[in-house]
């Protein structure tokens, strides 16, 4: 079915990215409301009070100051069963216990940006914390000592779902939600993708088209960088920031949460079991220019 109507289009900051929602309205401009964009911003600040390790008053604060049981969000749970799924099917290098490492890297509350003594490994997830349904049925966590949980490694792909949906369930027509790389579109939307070069983001390595339901993320060093060889892509094996052959990845899947999670795995594990266990089609980008594609890779390269 066609679009009924050209997009509405939101450009505005969110939990330190740039993001970009083109919206089809539905009847009598539903979805592109000043109602509707109150209840998008409304719904990411609750995300980021829940999620982000970068505020006092949030979650993740309490978890870090003090040991015992936690209640997490009542969205927790597939976002905990998706990190869980990168810590196994990358042998612990992705890890949501990865938040100390960060902090000693300079990528802290207060951006000091300046690394602070030797790096520190991340503890294993199961020697750490614990994940229980409370009385209550919503989930939690048990925690033996204070741990600085960081779920960068999917959360912002998460959230692109949670407003992609949102703005399905107030009525717009169509979507696509992008959150600095984090894509998904939905309802009768769809969107034909460009593959950044990072060595030169005037130009792209190749396109893909993403038909209405699907997600592409992207994910290279230099999108968090802040200082020589220090980015957000920590071995939480090793607590250091990688040494990278691969320079940029790029994953396709049903949600941005789990194209989100691929594309960061996707400098840490195998890829074809990243693929296999995901459910995703990738790409990704060597130093020497190379490009490696998935099998069922439908998007076009230029190699």
């Amino acid at each position: 079915m066609p679009l009924a109507a050209d997009p509405v289009v939101w450009e505005f900051e969110a939990i330190g990215a740039p993001w970009r929602l083109d919206v089809h309205p539905g009847r009598d401009g539903a979805g592109t409301t000043v109602a509707d964009r109150a209840a998008v911003d409304e719904r990411i600040a609750v995300f980021d009070r829940d999620w982000s390790r970068f505020r006092d008053d949030s979650r993740i604060a309490a978890i870090a100051r003090t040991p015992g049981r936690h209640r997490l969000a009542a969205d927790a749970g597939p976002l905990m069963r998706h990190l869980r799924d990168l810590y196994e099917v990358t042998a612990g290098r992705v890890n949501p216990l990865v938040g100390r490492s960060l902090e000693q890297l300079g990528y802290d509350a207060s951006y000091r940006l300046t690394p602070t003594g030797d790096p520190i490994v991340a503890p294993a997830w199961d020697d750490a914390i614990s994940l229980v349904t409370d009385t209550a049925g919503t989930l939690a966590v048990d925690t033996a000592s204070p741990v600085v949980l960081d779920v960068g490694a999917a959360g912002k792909g998460y959230l692109v779902d949670i407003v992609a949906d949102l703005l399905i369930d107030r009525g717009a027509f169509g979507a696509v939600v992008d959150g600095s790389g984090d894509l998904r579109a939905v309802g009768a939307a769809s969107i034909r993708v460009g593959l950044e070069n990072p060595a030169n983001p005037e130009l792209v390595v190749g396109v893909v088209e993403l038909a209405a339901g699907r997600a592409l993320a992207a994910s290279a060093p230099n999108r968090r960088a802040w200082g020589a060889g220090l980015h957000h892509l920590v071995d939480a094996m090793t607590g250091r920031p990688l040494a990278l052959d691969v320079i940029a990845t790029w994953a396709v899947a049903d949600s941005a949460l789990v194209a989100d999670g691929a594309a960061t795995a996707l400098f840490l594990g195998e890829p074809r079991a990243i693929a296999e266990r995901l459910g995703v089609e990738y790409v990704r980008m060597h130093a020497d220019g190379r490009l490696e594609a998935s099998p069922g890779w439908e998007g076009e390269l230029f190699r």
